[in-house]
């Protein structure tokens, strides 16, 4: 087992063996943190949101996911929708004092939480994921960079999945497959995107923080492997 212990962030430790995954799908929001009330899509995935569709497909604790480049191969259209959603949220102090106390409410009644929102959403998305995955200290003996994207392209290719990939959204179900093609026909735009956020800092379990980044499309590719994260 490859000791990590020296390092002090985690895109310092030696790159593992990379994978290509094609995701694609009717609908997607990529919500943007700074609207509170009715939600708006970011332009194209954030890193963090493309993660999480990795380790939808595989995940192990021996390894971790790092998202280098995102391909945007269909034109940035955006659709108005209305959606229903819940204004209440269970909190995590209620669901304590019912286990200890054996009594209340730990749940949700629809009819009187539900309300209308707004949403501006991406339609007609497609999307190639290229990332590299990193053995962490977790990894036992077996483990092997070989083994593991062995492991994730047959599980692309067969369609298998830990817990159905989403594009934001739970409800814009992502369609994957494994992309094997050398070439990926990405759209000829370029594009400022702005801040836009990178991932979530679980290092602290008390303090989660979130991470940005400046994200610049340029011909239909966001390379997010040298970015600068400010949190």
């Amino acid at each position: 087992m490859q000791d990590f212990s020296g390092y002090k962030d985690y895109r310092e430790v030696k790159k593992g063996l990379s994978i290509r995954m094609e995701v694609w799908g009717d609908y997607a929001l990529f919500t943007r943190p700074e609207m509170k009330v009715e939600r708006v899509s970011y332009d194209v995935p954030t890193p963090g949101a493309a993660r999480g569709m990795l380790e939808a497909v595989f995940f192990h604790p021996g390894m971790r996911w790092i998202v280098d480049r995102i391909y945007i191969l269909n034109p940035i259209r955006f659709a108005n929708i209305r959606r229903n959603e819940v204004k209440s949220k269970i909190l995590a102090s209620n669901i304590r004092s019912v286990m200890n106390s054996g009594s209340g409410e730990s749940f949700l009644v629809t009819s009187q939480d539900i309300v209308q929102r707004a949403s501006m959403m991406l339609r007609d998305v497609h999307y190639v994921i290229e990332a590299h995955f990193e053995m962490t200290p977790e990894a036992n003996e077996t483990d092997n960079s070989g083994k593991f994207q062995e492991m994730m392209k047959r599980r692309l290719r067969k369609g298998q999945a830990f817990m159905q990939p989403y594009l934001g959204c739970r409800e814009c179900t992502a369609h994957f497959a494994l992309w094997e093609k050398k070439e990926v026909p990405a759209i000829p735009e370029t594009r400022d995107l702005g801040w836009m956020l990178y991932d979530m800092d679980y290092s602290k379990e008390d303090s989660i923080t979130p991470m940005f980044f400046r994200a610049q499309m340029i011909n239909g590719v966001v390379d997010v492997s040298n970015c600068e994260v400010v949190r």
